[in-house]
């Protein structure tokens, strides 16, 4: 894969930006292990928790959550990127690591669900895990790219009514980060998506004609039907010959929230296919330097 990085910059302020990178070394990968497994933020299944990974630090600390990939049918919360363990090594940042249900036991809207309680989970505990719930960002890639779009676009969850405390709490994050993630399910009419789990996700059969699929679940499972002038800023990065995702998804929500006045970064991998959500060196370090300006305050 070509790893050389075409960015797009836009906001309501700046407009475009085009910019040439060339792509940095591989650093080693930090030692860094979670200190509390499989905590669990509801109990309707066994998938319902999280793993969580706390910076040192003698305030509280902004925190990632982090959403693996899987085609929303597998994968592991088990493990974190590198790019992020780097954060918590460095004692700048904590990462809560999600778990959620896999289409094969409930579909659409189960893993949004899941995952904006997570969310809110992880601001029920903050003041015992040392975070500063102001500060939470959400990455994620493939699935977890979709996953963390959706939950950022989306509208606050919090419901104050509720006899649950958790739900009491604020959905909402202050950035997110997604590595070639589906935005928009209206593209399937139009290209051809091969992959099995776009259908799977909202509960119909592999090689269902696109007509024949709900219009409100395609509008519903999009991230990109939420986006708002009051979503906080989001990057996306995307390979330009990705084949399961195609780039679409990423330019189309990208000129949505330009639209709107969202501040949204584009980085386009020329010749990246899929795997850009686990590419590392550059592409990780575009995802450090936006969470670093967005959630920590460091300017460049």
């Amino acid at each position: 894969m070509n790893t050389s990085l075409k960015t797009i910059t836009a906001c309501a302020a700046s407009g475009l930006l085009f910019l040439t990178l060339a792509a940095p070394s591989f650093g080693q990968a930090r030692n860094v292990m979670p200190a509390q497994r499989d905590v669990a933020y509801d109990d309707d299944h066994a998938s319902q928790c999280v793993d969580v990974y706390l910076a040192k630090s003698d305030k509280p600390t902004p925190a990632m959550i982090y959403i693996h990939g899987g085609g929303w049918r597998a994968g592991s919360k088990n493990n974190i990127p590198n790019w992020l363990k780097d954060f918590v090594a460095d004692g700048q940042l904590s990462v809560v690591s999600v778990e959620y249900r896999f289409t094969d036991v409930a579909s659409h809207p189960a893993q949004v669900n899941d995952c904006l309680r997570a969310i809110q989970f992880v601001r029920q505990n903050a003041e015992k895990w040392n975070i500063d719930t102001k500060r939470l960002g959400v990455t994620g890639g493939s699935a977890g790219g979709h996953l963390s779009a959706y939950v950022a676009l989306h509208d606050d969850a919090a419901d104050a009514k509720s006899d649950d405390p958790v739900k009491h709490q604020s959905s909402r994050v202050a950035c997110a980060v997604s590595f070639a993630g589906p935005t928009d399910w209206t593209l399937l009419s139009s290209i051809d998506h091969r992959h099995p789990a776009y259908r799977q996700l909202i509960g119909y059969e592999p090689g269902t004609p696109a007509a024949e699929l709900s219009a409100k679940l395609i509008k519903d499972v999009s991230p990109i039907s939420f986006a708002s002038k009051d979503d906080p800023p989001i990057m996306q990065v995307h390979g330009d010959k990705d084949v399961i995702v195609p780039i679409e998804h990423a330019t189309n929500l990208h000129k949505k929230l330009e639209t709107v006045g969202v501040t949204s970064e584009l980085v386009v991998v020329p010749g990246g296919n899929h795997g850009v959500s686990g590419a590392g060196g550059a592409t990780s370090k575009r995802a450090t330097a936006f969470v670093e300006k967005h959630l920590l305050g460091i300017r460049p």
